[in-house]
């Protein structure tokens, strides 16, 4: 099979899927219902509860899962070859992963737009409202602190040894930043059209890009450029300021226009993929890569994002059910964005296994678990092999990589913005059920607590080394318990209610049997080896600690039939 033969299949897997099943779901399923009032009505503020028509919500949605980890979980995981990549990016997706985030989407709604951690207690009980909201701040601090490592070493000039940087994108991203805020401004407070807004707002964004080519360091000698400490810093500075404006006025037009950037950067991939038509550089399958762990269930945790990610319950269930016009919008919202999102991933898988030009390259790059020098030189591998399928089209190799680096940093930024208020939602829930709310309920206080915690695990070091793979490995086994608890919490909402509960079962059990394996050999190599490292002991065990609790909670329910306990939260 050809890589070109790979993507056509997949993209023929992903109209069926929601043309037919997406449907099914959403008619006989979760019954969806648009006589029923959103959040984003009942509960409006203009600040995070807002009606948003579904061409921008979708873009926000979109933009919100769609971060490093769909292209660096693949760029990762293909040391085990490209098949296994390639059939869990595309049937976990339609199976799994737009299951788990239309279920997130549609329980948020149903409670008042409040995070997954208030549905559990809507649907199990008050401490399961309390073990949730403990493992989504470890899972998002541990996923924005890798976030933060990556993004800080691709402003710099050199991402690792060897692998030059992208300060090309630093220009081009701080531009967005400021149209997104003069789009947000002009329809929100003088009524302007989204089509002439975000038509030049496009255009100035795509011109950015050129003038990160021309003024790569923006003039200034390369002797002084900022290094990956001082990125950090600034991120994190973005992080907070970008978590407290109201979601008009920076998330949605920013997530709006990063979504054209990434529509035309995926057409113009997969077109040049279909041009060029490559071979694959990498073998199908490589049962014991040297130094990785095994494939079964690592390739499951290790791609998260790509194919079934429990983060998207979060973006589902923290800003999206809070902007959601009408229920019938969830359908597109969620299961087409997690679509979307499954092709960045497969054009992961493809770039990293058919993008080195030759089979000695590839293996030169993934030899080994440590022969890619960390998780910067794989992000690389992805600029660099998207980049090929670009030139095919006659785009200079310059263009192409500046293009394919914004479209990287975009999305972390992104993501990295909207789960830090997703956080910043977190710790105001954990605040108000402690007693504290006088203090977190503040949106500068909870959202300074959000950022310190992410730039904890930023920083972090293993034996004088940076945590990143350690810490990507630790998320991986996080995200994926999230995603099968909260697809857990659905089947328990399903069953209550009469309505068929395999769909969203069926995967519960398949994503909490492997990521519950996975979590004790993370725990063994936390414990001896090379990565060693009590505090990731102590927070894996802690983690993998509250998901049995939480499961057990569940099961206790499950065998009563009916909910016997008295809630503050309806769903």
């Amino acid at each position: 099979m050809t890589p070109a033969l790979a993507a056509l299949v997949a993209l023929v897997v992903y109209a069926l899927a929601y043309r037919l099943y997406s449907g099914w779901l959403a008619r006989a399923v979760f019954h969806l219902d648009d006589a029923r009032v959103t959040p984003a009505h009942s509960e409006r503020d203009g600040v995070d509860y807002l009606p948003t028509r579904p061409s921008i919500l979708f873009g926000h949605h979109f933009a919100s899962i769609t971060g490093l980890a769909p292209m660096l979980g693949p760029a990762v995981a293909v040391i085990w070859g490209w098949g296994p990549a390639l059939v869990w990016v595309v049937l976990g997706a339609v199976l799994v992963g737009c299951v788990h985030d239309l279920a997130a989407l549609v329980l948020s709604t149903r409670a008042r737009g409040l995070s997954v951690g208030a549905v559990a207690e809507g649907v199990v009980g008050p401490r399961a409202r309390s073990l949730f909201h403990a493992i989504i701040f470890f899972g998002i601090t541990l996923a924005m602190g890798v976030f933060v490592f990556v993004i800080a070493r691709l402003f710099s000039l050199e991402l690792a040894p060897g692998h030059p940087g992208y300060p090309q994108a630093v220009l081009p991203s701080g531009l967005l930043m400021a149209v997104a805020l003069v789009a947000g401004f002009l329809m929100e407070k003088r009524g302007l059209g989204l089509l002439p807004v975000a038509t030049v707002g496009f255009c100035l964004e795509l011109f950015g890009i050129q003038l990160g080519l021309w003024f790569p360091t923006l003039g200034l000698d390369p002797a002084s450029w900022p290094g990956p400490a001082v990125w950090t810093g600034l991120l994190l500075a973005y992080a907070l300021a970008a978590s407290v404006l109201p979601v008009w006025s920076l998330l949605q037009p920013r997530d709006f226009l990063n979504a054209l950037l990434l529509y035309l950067g995926l057409g113009l991939a997969y077109l040049g993929l279909f041009v060029a038509n490559p071979a694959f550089d990498a073998p199908a399958f490589v049962p014991s890569p040297e130094g990785a762990p095994p494939l079964l269930p690592f390739v499951f945790i290790v791609i998260a994002c790509g194919a079934a990610s429990g983060f998207h319950g979060l973006v589902s269930s923290g800003t999206t059910s809070k902007q959601l016009e009408r229920e019938s919008h969830a359908r597109p919202v969620a299961y087409g964005a997690m679509i979307g999102e499954s092709l960045l991933g497969l054009l992961a898988t493809l770039a990293c296994t058919a993008g080195f030009g030759s089979s000695a390259l590839w293996h030169e790059h993934y030899g080994s678990w440590g022969a890619a020098q960390g998780l910067t030189a794989k992000i690389d591998a992805f600029i660099q092999g998207t980049t090929t399928f670009l030139t095919a089209l006659g785009l200079p190799p310059e263009l192409g990589a500046a293009l394919i680096a914004m479209v990287v940093v975009s999305f972390a930024l992104t993501t990295l913005d909207s789960a830090t208020r997703l956080l910043r939602f977190n710790i105001e829930e954990i605040g108000a059920s402690l007693g504290l709310q006088a203090v977190t309920g503040n949106r500068f206080v909870s959202g300074g607590l959000a950022v310190a915690a992410i730039a904890f695990f930023a920083t972090y070091e293993v034996n004088g080394k940076p945590a990143a793979l350690a810490l990507w490995t630790l998320f991986g086994t996080t995200n994926q318990l999230l995603a099968g608890l909260t697809l857990g919490l659905a089947s328990l909402y399903l069953r209550e209610r009469g309505w068929p509960v395999w769909p969203v079962a069926l995967p519960c059990v398949f994503v909490l049997g492997s990521t519950l394996v996975g979590m004790v050999m993370n725990l063994r190599a936390f414990a001896t080896g090379p990565t060693a490292d009590p505090l990731l002991l102590v927070v894996g065990g802690t983690l993998a600690l509250l998901g049995l609790w939480l499961l057990i909670e569940a099961a206790l329910v499950l065998r009563q039939g009916r909910r016997t306990r008295q809630a503050t939260i309806e769903v």
